[in-house]
């Protein structure tokens, strides 16, 4: 199983990046995909949600209205498209896949930073 997040880097205050989260090694359409994110010294915060069937989308107060998430199924990869970013957004930004069936299971990547400054 693997999740591998790219996109990541230094944007300016205002300025947009998109995130992307490759998957592999499991069925990526039954899973609904999260994006969290993790700034140094504070807990890690959920960002945004999307459905298996890419049908419901859930954001974080945060975010909503700046960031928009989207997926592919037959690509297997997640995106966060972020919009009007603040410093407050700095963080290293992990995809997530989870699914609640018989069990519960949760596959994580390693995370991209991403920092806002100028």
């Amino acid at each position: 199983v693997q999740l591998v997040e790219s996109g990541g880097g230094l944007v300016q205050p205002g300025g947009s990046l998109t995130l992307s989260c490759a998957a592999s090694g499991f069925t990526f359409s039954f899973f609904n995909m999260n994006w969290y994110r993790q700034a140094p010294g504070k807990e890690r915060e959920w960002v945004a949600r999307i459905s298996s069937a890419g049908d419901t989308l859930n954001y974080a107060d945060s975010v909503k209205g700046r960031f928009t998430i989207s997926r592919d199924n037959a690509k297997n990869t997640v995106y966060l498209q972020m919009d009007k970013m603040k410093a407050e957004d700095t963080a290293v930004y992990l995809c997530n896949a989870h699914r609640v069936a018989l069990l519960t299971v949760n596959y994580w990547g390693q995370g991209t930073q991403v920092t806002v400054s100028s």
